[in-house]
């Protein structure tokens, strides 16, 4: 595996497998990797001849300074697990690659068809206009034909797809399943920043939604069903939660029913001290 931190040094790279026919497939992340990212990278490798994963901790979708001087960062580690995962190229640039001296042009989704509204949107003021901003800089830099991101996340999947529809970019957005602890806890790189006390607090997240998912999906009044979860997160030690929220999955609507033939997902934000956890799943009618 090669390690380039440099547009110049990626884009030479790249051309090179361009001109020999080889499809070529990226994972963006911040680091501190986990299984959940190994699972891109793997799906990355069954679809595309050649793998790039980016470790950029991006500063302009921070809305807090702490949470971006605490965020984890182990670039020697990250970078042992992407080569024995098959990882062609790992890129990671610097903040003044990315963002040089007068660095001046950020794209705003702010309120784009409803998928930034609300949810992360709603609390992180900024948090989806840095987000929207670096992939479209990782895309094109990479110049790639696959990028792939977790469902753990799906807010930002929407509006990283969004954002590649609206300014025509020839890239294949795809959303890969959200990898799990054994005993439910999505897997997150912020996971490792919690105390073992909030650790064992954490599990009630996805149980809680489960639960809550499965009496939606059985019939229960929506709004009813999602202030009841809200308030369990809060007995389990969640404080605050900031939303239990039941959305579209097409445009991220909020819903107040269950309607036959509409795909949608049950989504979560709380926190366990100065630790933010997210969580989204699935509700489907009883067939």
């Amino acid at each position: 595996m090669e390690t380039i931190s440099t547009v110049a040094g990626l884009r030479a790279c790249v051309r090179k497998w361009k001109q020999a026919g080889a499809r070529v497939g990226v994972v963006p992340t911040m680091g501190a990797l986990h299984e959940g990212h190994l699972s891109l990278v793997h799906a990355a490798r069954a679809q595309a001849e050649r793998v790039i994963a980016t470790v950029f901790v991006n500063p302009i979708q921070f809305d807090n300074a702490d949470d971006l001087e605490t965020y984890p960062r182990t670039l020697e580690a990250d970078a042992r697990l992407l080569e024995n995962a098959g990882v062609d190229v790992l890129y990671a640039p610097t903040v003044s690659q990315m963002y040089p001296p007068g660095f001046a042009t950020s794209i705003s989704v702010s309120g784009v068809s409803g998928v930034s509204e609300g949810l992360c949107g709603g609390t992180r003021a900024g948090h989806f206009d840095g987000v929207a901003t670096v992939v479209c800089k990782l895309l094109m830099q990479t110049l790639t034909d696959y990028a792939f991101f977790g469902e753990k996340d799906f807010q930002q999947v929407q509006v990283v797809r969004r954002m590649v529809t609206d300014l025509d970019l020839p890239v294949e957005i795809v959303a890969c399943p959200t990898q799990r602890e054994a005993d439910g806890l999505a897997l997150s790189s912020r996971n490792r920043r919690l105390a073992p006390q909030q650790r064992q607090i954490a599990v009630a997240l996805p149980r809680i939604m489960r639960a809550s998912a499965a009496d939606i999906a059985a019939g229960a009044d929506v709004p009813v069903a999602l202030a009841q979860a809200a308030s369990q997160l809060v007995d389990a030690g969640f404080d605050p939660v900031e939303y239990v929220e039941l959305r579209s999955e097409l445009d991220l609507q909020p819903l107040a029913v269950m309607s036959e033939g509409t795909p949608v997902r049950l989504l979560a934000a709380a926190w366990l001290g100065d630790v933010r956890l997210i969580d989204g799943m699935a509700v489907s009618m009883p067939e």
